[in-house]
């Protein structure tokens, strides 16, 4: 007696659109493995990191994204972020990129100042009393011993990121409406998204 087949059939349903988060980043490697670390199955955003190739100047940066925006453009919901440290840069500089973030919704920047290395240091202390960005690499360094731009270790990292939201955010007061003049970073406003 031959066999039936079997019909399969599909559940009927929407399947929910990944929300796309481009991220154009001063940093080449430490920036791009952090956000990646939100692209996994469970989560409704998708990162995609415009890596900086040795071009990161702000100008550079803001290029980056402009150039990305045109090639492949965003769907409605998607949101263009750019990442930058304040670092040696001027108030001029940061501020065409602040005025690039207001021209349109889902446009964002976060600035960490002095490094985005004090975003990550957010993850495991307050971070008070930084005074220079070596400052910021030392503390850091105690909570990842050996760290490297190259390789984050972003399993240790993962655990406190609710933890580095509310230490920005409670730091980020009154709330900076571009970027922060003192030791300080808005990468919480960004990753308050993500997750």
């Amino acid at each position: 007696m031959p066999r039936r087949r079997r019909i399969f059939q599909r559940p009927l349903g929407k399947r929910r659109y990944r929300t796309l988060f481009v991220i154009a980043t001063e940093g080449d490697r430490t920036e791009p493995q952090y956000f990646g670390m939100f692209n996994t199955a469970e989560t409704f955003v998708h990162v995609e990191c415009l890596r900086s190739r040795h071009e990161s100047t702000p100008a550079q940066v803001l290029t980056r994204m402009k150039n990305y925006i045109q090639d492949k453009g965003l769907k409605p919901g998607d949101e263009a972020w750019l990442v930058v440290d304040k670092d040696q840069w001027s108030d001029e500089q940061l501020a065409e990129l602040h005025q690039w973030s207001t021209t349109k919704g889902g446009y964002g920047l976060a600035v960490s100042n002095p490094k985005f290395e004090y975003w990550l240091l957010l993850h495991f202390e307050d971070g008070d009393g930084i005074s220079s960005p070596q400052d910021c690499m030392r503390r850091l360094s105690r909570h990842l011993p050996g760290y490297d731009k190259g390789r984050l270790a972003v399993a240790r990292i993962s655990p406190g990121i609710a933890s580095a939201v509310e230490r920005a955010r409670r730091k980020d007061t009154p709330a900076c409406l571009d970027w922060p003049r003192a030791v300080g970073t808005t990468v919480y406003r960004l990753v308050e998204k993500l997750c």
